[in-house]
């Protein structure tokens, strides 16, 4: 094909399609409805557009007319609203001639047109109004791809109702279709080749666990559901598309697609069909993947080709990963991209049915020019336009080409509104072929340029140059999270597997103490088990007593001089050499937690990345923090603050994040100058000896880091109390932790400064749920706080408050999320829940399950395995605040639920514990979000989204009553702690002569 003979013609086509449709636009952009006017404010004031969209998200939740009026005020009339359209000023303010009468007469007006809008994209909210419609499009000469409305479902149950919700529509249409005469023939099929039933599912909606690094469950738990349906679509002679959502779905998408095209039930059956979308970079070997694989089955098939529905979505989540943007990030590139795999698509028309899904009037021109040129056959490929939108598009395309298929969501409104936002953002986007073809009146010539000359143009005008970043202290690059792990690159999965054979491989060693810079073995010795499987003994560590812990505390002071003179810069560096060491060995790091504390893949790798970020934060900021400071301006003198560090640092770590807490604490005092005894929890001490190799291979000078795990009753007490240690870094519990301070208060013979404690303590932390919360989001984040990693987390969620007007809904979806979760051994990736870390963990957690029982009502009590350190994944509704389980912390998969009559009193029962740790709030009410930033009153809160996870640098962690004392890891004012400032004043007078300064201050 001559590219340059056909894109004229692209052209002239382009061209006489919009003299077809000249002066209609589409009704969302007619000005002369209230949509219309709204939508035009919208796309020239992006504040209130930000607005107007997220209160359309909510309006479904607001079954009031107090709270509808509430809400518009909030969106509307609040501070940060900007300029709204005078459609809505009497809605949105407070009083008027009418007062109240007023208001709620135009939020009754607001929320009409807001559904009217919706169900403009909706043939129906159930089977009777959708059958009714479609029969109206086909008389009027369209055919349909039907798609029921819903994607997330949290639970089996509904990924059932969304299951059926399919099978009865479909028997409402195999009745219906016998009446239906055949588009553009005399035939039984439209167009000659194509069914009159046509189906589009989106697959993730039928399996609630479904995961990236989990493709065989994942596609095993979409075909369960989907294959039903694709049976009555088969014996109904109809057709299916299989649709692709998130980039994470995208690999169990094509192998679902490639199952139930090759099933040898349905190979005879041509009539099934996948989307790909052309914003993915990789979309192109998406494409050549399944040509060629269907070549090799000789299995004819549909393809459907769209630009994309997530650009947004992936966006953020690739940036606030860590990971390359998977989508292009120039609207022009998708573009291209679209026209190129139209052209390889219809290269390939003897094998692949195509059916071009796109409103742009270039991209349309060019497959029907494409097609011409390759001489492709009008019956093997179509056109789609989503219903509801571009309306002149299909008309103009129903006259050139016939063959119009429209795409057909039809459903309740409630997930109606999230397909109403994602049509909303499409039309509004400033490159939206739409708005600049319908709304901003955009030249003709200009929509239908080629798009790799508007990409050249583009980067003419914006060259992809950002300016050069900031240096951190030291001439280091700007600090940056280590990236998250993605699940959806086949090579990390599979490194997963390897490394946790190796770590398998290598059970049963016996791993010494480390002080002074040798091994040093002892006799008492305490094994090391797999949760899961306690038989598995993965290795035997060492243990100290008190003589051990004096030859580490010698060692340590021995090294202590030379450490604490080195420059801050050469210790940095040390932490950056740990931190490479880390990242080459972060997935057999990550497996040593699978084994030894049953952590899940992502919690194991996370960990790892968090200890990772504590190295290359705490080596930065110790540059910063180590050059003197001037302080004062007063001519005549200079005076100069720095920090040396406090001496002997003794760190007691938890288990439950082995690595990232142990190497945070333990790294802060490295790199403050400090010598380090380090005690392990003896759960987690092959994890926890793995820092002995980090540190060696780093070059840290013998007897500044010591590995010294023991058993607490033999020497913890030793340890703390010992003169010559002067700062305790502790994570774990309260009770132990004020244990520490108690200790550490007392000065013992010797002892020659005050020991400074730094203790994490622990949470009872709540998760409020508003009542106009998103379920969908709510119930998966409350689940993932609750039961990520066996709630045993200091940031854990423990605590439900739901405010009574959502609350039965609520709890009927969480407890139904609860029961469709799997559980069983931590490095099996398909499971959502593990063992708890250890027997006597396991025995604390069914204490606490008891003490439910009798204080409340059980909702959920999961059925674990017998073997292995299994504890119940438990849900108690009917507790106060007064009682064990609301106000203690348990360490386990346990969830107290807990109503409250509004939003005031769900803030004063989440602040009503001896604790502060973390906290959440799950609301779109800008109002209470205000509210809870003020009076929701803990270290870390989290607002729509989970309550786990604090990243360093951008959420430094710690809480404060009984959640701990100190400042906040990985926060700007952490290794303070570690150090004692000076300063020191020098009389730069001499004579009467004094030098000055540049910021010397005169007064005259």
């Amino acid at each position: 094909m001559d590219m340059q003979q056909v894109d004229p013609k692209i052209i002239a086509r382009g061209k006489e399609f919009f003299a077809s449709i000249s002066g209609e636009a589409p009704s969302v952009f007619n000005k002369g409805f209230w949509t219309g006017k709204v939508m035009d404010w919208a796309m020239k004031h992006e504040d209130f557009k930000v607005q107007l969209f997220r209160f359309v998200d909510v309006l479904p939740y607001l079954n009031t007319s107090e709270s509808l009026q509430r809400h518009i005020d909030e969106y509307f009339a609040g501070e940060g609203a900007g300029e709204i359209p005078p459609v809505l000023k009497w809605g949105a303010e407070k009083s008027g001639l009418l007062g109240g009468l007023a208001a709620k007469a135009m939020g009754k007006i607001i929320r009409t047109n807001i559904e009217g809008m919706a169900k403009q994209f909706i043939i129906g909210q159930n089977t009777k109004e959708a059958v009714k419609s479609l029969n109206k499009l086909r008389k009027d000469g369209f055919t349909f791809t039907v798609d029921f409305l819903g994607e997330a479902t949290v639970s089996e149950i509904e990924a059932d109702e969304y299951m059926n919700g399919y099978l009865e529509v479909l028997d409402a249409l195999a009745a219906e279709q016998r009446s239906w005469k055949a588009l553009g023939t005399s035939g039984d099929l439209d167009w000659e080749h194509a069914p009159k039933v046509n189906v589009s599912v989106k697959p993730s909606a039928f399996y609630s666990q479904s995961k990236a690094v989990d493709v065989e469950g994942t596609v095993a738990g979409m075909l369960k559901r989907i294959r039903p349906i694709y049976k009555k679509i088969v014996a109904m002679g109809g057709a299916m598309c299989i649709d692709m959502e998130q980039l994470k779905y995208k690999e169990a998408t094509i192998e679902l697609f490639k199952r139930l095209r090759a099933d040898p039930e349905f190979r005879h059956w041509p009539h099934l069909s996948v989307v790909l979308q052309a914003y993915l970079k990789s979309v192109d070997d998406d494409l050549a993947g399944l040509i060629a694989w269907s070549r090799a089955e000789k299995l004819p098939f549909g393809l459907r080709l769209v630009k994309g529905a997530y650009w947004d979505f992936e966006t953020v989540i690739a940036m606030q990963s860590g990971w390359p943007v998977p989508v292009w990030t120039n609207k022009a590139e998708s573009d291209i991209a679209f026209e190129r795999c139209s052209k390889v698509i219809l290269e390939n028309s003897d094998l692949v049915y195509y059916q071009c899904a796109s409103h742009n009037i270039r991209s349309i021109s060019a497959v029907m020019e494409y097609a011409r040129a390759l001489g492709v056959s009008e019956d093997r490929y179509e056109f789609q336009v989503l219903f509801g939108m571009a309306e002149p598009v299909r008309k103009g395309l129903k006259n050139v080409a016939g063959r119009v298929r429209l795409y057909c969501p039809y459903g309740e409104l409630l997930p109606g509104m999230a397909y109403l936002v994602r049509r909303l953002l499409e039309n509004t986007a400033n490159e939206s072929f739409l708005r600049q073809g319908f709304a901003d009146n955009v030249d003709a010539e200009k929509l239908l340029e080629n798009p790799e000359a508007t990409l050249k143009r583009a980067l003419a005008c914006s060259p992809r140059t950002h300016p050069a970043p900031r240096e951190a202290p030291g001439g280091l690059p700007p600090f940056r999270n280590d990236p998250n792990i993605d699940f959806t690159i086949k090579a990390a999965r599979d490194s997963f597997v390897a490394a946790i054979a190796t770590v398998r491989s290598k059970a049963g060693a016996t791993y010494p103490l480390f002080i002074g810079g040798r091994d040093v073995t002892t006799s008492d010795t305490i094994a090391s088990y797999n949760p899961a499987d306690p038989d598995e003994i993965l290795g035997h560590v060492c243990q100290a007593g008190t003589g051990e812990v004096d030859d580490a505390i010698a060692a340590a002071e021995r090294a202590f001089p030379a450490w604490r003179d080195t420059a801050p810069e050469d210790r940095a560096a040390v932490l950056l050499k740990a931190a490479a060491i880390c990242r080459a060995r972060i997935f057999e790091l990550s497996a040593i937690q699978v084994l030894e504390v049953g952590k899940q893949w992502d919690q194991a790798y996370h960990d790892v990345t968090e200890a990772i970020d504590f190295l290359e934060y705490y080596a930065r900021e110790m540059i910063r923090l180590g050059k003197p400071r001037r302080m004062g301006n007063a001519p005549g003198e200079l005076n100069h603050l720095f920090y040396q560090p406090k001496g002997i640092a003794a760190v007691i770590a938890p288990w439950n994040f082995p690595l990232a807490i142990s190497l945070g604490m333990v790294s802060a005092a490295i790199v403050t100058g400090n010598p380090v005894i380090y005690k392990p929890a003896s759960i987690s001490s092959i994890i926890g000896h793995g820092m002995v190799d980090i540190f060696r291979q780093a070059g840290l000078p013998d007897g500044v880091f010591n590995f010294c795990p023991g058993r607490s009753r033999v020497m913890g007490d030793y340890l703390v109390e010992h003169p010559k240690i002067s700062v305790i870094a502790f994570t774990g519990s309260v009770e132990v932790g004020l244990r520490i301070q108690e200790k550490a208060a007392v000065v013992r013979p010797g002892q020659e400064q005050c020991k400074r404690v730094i203790a994490e303590m622990g949470g009872k932390n709540a998760i409020i749920v508003d009542d106009d919360a998103d379920l969908d989001e709510a119930v998966l984040h409350v689940m993932y706080s609750a039961f990520g990693f066996q709630g045993q987390k200091c940031s854990a969620c423990s605590r439900v408050i739901v405010v009574e007007p959502i609350y039965e809904r609520f709890i009927e979806r969480l407890v139904e999320a609860a029961k469709s979760v799997k559980i069983g051994p931590s490095e099996d990736p398909s499971n959502y829940m593990g063992p708890v870390a250890d027997l006597s963990q396991q025995r604390n957690v069914r204490e606490y399950i008891e003490i439910a029982r009798k204080e409340g009502r059980i909702l959920v009590e999961r059925e674990v395995p017998d073997k292995g350190c299994y504890a119940p994944l438990t849900i108690v509704e009917g507790i106060e605040p007064h009682h064990r389980i609301a106000q203690e912390e348990i360490f386990g998969p346990v969830l107290a639920v807990m109503k409250a009559k509004d939003f005031d009193q769900a803030i004063a029962i989440a602040n009503s514990t001896r604790f502060a740790l973390t906290g959440g709030v799950f609301s779109r009410s800008p109002r209470h979000l205000e509210k809870a930033k003020k009076e929701f009153r803990v270290g870390n809160l989290y607002l729509n989204r989970n309550n786990t996870g604090a990243l360093v640098y951008r959420q430094p962690f710690g809480g404060f009553k009984m959640s701990g004392v100190g400042s906040k890891a990985g926060g700007p004012d952490y290794l303070l702690q570690f150090m004692d400032p000076r300063c020191v004043t020098e009389n730069t007078m001499r004579r009467g002569f004094a030098p000055i300064a540049a910021d010397d201050e005169w007064v005259c």
